[in-house]
């Protein structure tokens, strides 16, 4: 009798450390052996985030569009030289870039790959609201977005198959061209709406600017805040890759603004050349990253991305306020600005250009 219950004793205290033991979510437990269901929080999060900021920037590029002149943005895409220098900043300038620095700090090979292919990277849509703010080309800075994510069709693999040939295979690498089309069409049919609609209804496109451009102002530092806080592990990655990230969207927009100068823009030009540059569309490295490589890779670089969207994001806040302080002391009023711009687009190192010079200008 006392056997018995000293059986059951057993087996009650056996059966609660196995309980204790594997997790509710466990799929096979057998004693203190247990197999638990694959953790797919990041992935999840990642298509809940990409849906609703794919959502969310179209509507914000439809308000962006609305400060687009047709007559304008035609003139950019008939002579392209401001777009021909943001394709040698974008495909140009941000590769070798990133070539470089991942030399200079002698990274692993598979860190060396995600900076290389953000730097490959067609520029991002975010440039647009920031272009905005700081009085930029509103239609040579879509003009260059759409080109920019259209050639890196072709542009991104070359440059991936130039520069990671030392590290890996380039057909490693898994290019999405459906996310670059949904980028695309993302990008082109609220901006066409919106140049509709700034046609037709010049007055309701310019309320609906103003409101445009706070939500997307808004939503950039949200996007930044959203994947910085829910993206497990973000944070535990390699210094070195911390000060690339630093490093590189800042060399952007330094080395943008120069190479627009010197090939003779106007300021507000050099400024949207210089935003178009530094700020890369980082949700398709993201994706290139997911699609690549396997999650013991991931764990060395996947946050990469997202280190360098905080960066340049804080830097175009830097940009954008200096910008701010510069107009408020030196300039008294924005139509000013626009007069010295105009001025400064009539000169002939500008005619020469050929690019920037309005139908009505000749």
């Amino acid at each position: 009798m006392q056997t018995n219950f000293l059986s059951q004793q057993f087996n009650a205290v056996s059966l609660l450390e196995n309980s204790t033991a594997c997790p509710a979510n466990a799929t096979i437990c057998d004693g203190t052996s247990c197999v638990l269901p694959e953790n797919n929080f990041n992935q999840t999060l990642s298509v809940v985030l990409s849906t609703v900021l794919t959502i969310m920037l179209a509507l914000v590029m439809f308000s962006m569009g609305c400060n687009v002149e047709l007559k304008n943005f035609l003139s950019h895409i008939k002579r392209p030289w401001g777009i021909f220098v943001g394709f040698l900043c974008q495909f140009g300038i941000m590769p070798l870039t990133a070539f470089l620095l991942s030399l200079a700090f002698n990274i692993l090979p598979i860190q060396a790959v995600v900076v290389l292919i953000m730097g490959c990277c067609p520029g991002g849509t975010a440039s647009n609201v920031i272009a905005y703010w700081v009085d930029g080309d509103m239609d040579l800075s879509i003009s260059m977005t759409t080109c920019s994510t259209l050639l890196a069709m072709g542009m991104m693999p070359l440059c991936l198959f130039i520069y990671t040939k030392i590290w890996t295979d380039s057909d490693a690498i898994v290019l999405p061209y459906d996310s670059i089309g949904i980028s695309l069409v993302a990008l082109v049919v609220p901006v066409s709406f919106g140049i509709f609609v700034n046609h037709k209804w010049p007055s309701k496109a310019k309320i609906i600017l103003k409101v445009g451009s706070i939500v997307g102002a808004v939503l950039i530092v949200l996007i930044a805040v959203v994947g910085g806080i829910l993206y497990q592990g973000s944070w535990i990655i390699s210094p070195k890759l911390w000060i690339i990230g630093t490093i590189f969207p800042a060399a952007g927009y330094s080395l943008g603004f120069i190479l627009a100068r010197i090939a003779g823009l106007s300021w507000h030009r050099c400024r949207t050349v210089s935003l178009e540059t530094g700020m890369q569309n980082t949700q398709l490295c993201s994706t290139i990253v997911q699609l690549s490589f396997t999650p013991e890779q991931l764990e060395l670089m996947f946050t990469f991305p997202l280190i360098y969207s905080i960066f340049q994001l804080l830097f175009a806040i830097l940009i954008l306020g200096g910008y701010r302080l510069y107009r408020r002391h030196r300039v008294k009023t924005k139509t000013d600005v626009e007069e010295r711009e105009q001025k400064e687009d009539s000169q002939p190192k500008a005619k020469m250009n050929g690019g920037f010079v309005s139908d009505e200008m000749k």
